[in-house]
């Protein structure tokens, strides 16, 4: 084998990964755009403030990958992000302790995740269907504790939300970023070393084929939608300890962001395809052109959304690019 063969050998990218590449490589082009056009982008605490502001939301990014690879959905993120406001606000503004508080509220999403799995699975109803309204309990459900915002002034709540972690000379991180990256390695892992992992994979790809290599997969389509409440749950606490509020209106419409980080991190709306390292970049993506308007100063907020539509749209025809590219290497297999 020739020296110049090897070379090629060596430097072929892995297409197996494209949607990943890209989408690292427009976040790096976007953060390379903001320190060229703004003085003070290219510093380490404006990338930090992309983790610290977005940390709920790479959290119930991470819970919605689950359910999309396993060709499912689920709508209800962002009104459970309100309602666990709310009753964390509501609990300590009666004095109960804010450790119960938090496990309480996990436990919460957890219930609400698995109600909503069992009647996906065992009723064999559709996950829009389902979670939709699950979306719409949760949001009611907030306005029952209160139709007004609660102020969080507890000492222990405050004292997290004020932490902070020194990762460089005048550069910090909170307590937020830290939970949510270490979500983000444990869903690596499960996705990448685990049976239940592998499993949501093969469901993704083809349920019934799942089924017929006998693998698990009432169970673990269940477990998944419980995994995802589990996430909404710390995600609304996240929220919670970072705007120190409860409202009914909260994150309104923030499972849509959610989805579209997944969508733009590479995850396969169809199911069966991609990684969980992916919506991490599709959050940090949308968090950077949100920074580009702001540090631009004069331009309409709404903007964020427009960006984020077309980003929508291409990686939604990226994805259809590698949907074609998979299914002529099967014909010729």
């Amino acid at each position: 084998m020739s020296e110049g063969s090897i070379k090629k050998k060596k430097f072929k990218l892995n297409t197996a990964y494209i949607s990943i590449y890209a989408t690292v490589g427009l976040f790096l082009v976007l953060f390379i755009c903001g320190s060229v056009l703004y003085s003070g982008f290219f510093s380490v605490q404006v990338f930090s403030n992309l983790f610290i502001d977005n940390a709920y939301l790479i959290v119930i990014a991470i819970g919605e990958t689950f359910t999309i690879l396993t060709a499912g959905i689920d709508l209800s993120v962002g009104a459970m992000i309100a309602f666990v406001s709310m009753i964390t606000a509501d609990l300590l503004h009666k004095g109960v302790n804010p450790f119960i508080v938090i496990v309480f509220v996990l436990i919460v999403g957890v219930v609400f995740g698995t109600v909503q799995g069992v009647l996906i699975q065992k009723f064999k109803l559709h996950p829009w269907i389902v979670t939709l309204a699950g979306m719409f309990f949760a949001r009611g459900a907030s306005y029952l504790i209160s139709i007004n915002t609660i102020t969080i002034d507890n000492y222990t709540f405050s004292s997290i939300s004020r932490f902070r972690i020194p990762i460089a000379p005048g550069a910090f991180i909170s307590i937020n970023v830290v939970v949510s990256l270490l979500v983000v390695a444990a869903a690596i892992y499960i996705l990448k070393y685990t049976r239940f992992g592998r499993t949501i994979y093969a469901i993704g790809g083809s349920e019934s084929s799942a089924m017929l290599m006998g693998l698990p997969v009432e169970k673990t389509k269940i477990l998944v939608y419980t995994f995802s409440g589990f996430c909404s749950a710390l995600g609304g606490l996240l929220f919670t300890i970072y705007t120190l509020s409860g409202y009914g209106l909260h994150c309104n419409g923030t499972e849509m962001d959610a989805i579209a980080a997944c969508v733009i991190g590479g995850i396969l709306l169809t199911g069966g395809f991609g990684y969980a390292i992916g919506p991490l970049f599709g959050v940090l993506t949308t968090g950077i052109i949100q920074s580009l308007i702001m540090f631009n100063g004069t331009l309409n907020s709404w903007w964020t959304k427009i960006a984020v539509g077309m980003l929508l749209f291409i990686f939604i025809v990226l994805q259809r690019f590698i949907v074609i590219r998979n299914e002529k290497k099967f014909v010729k297999q």
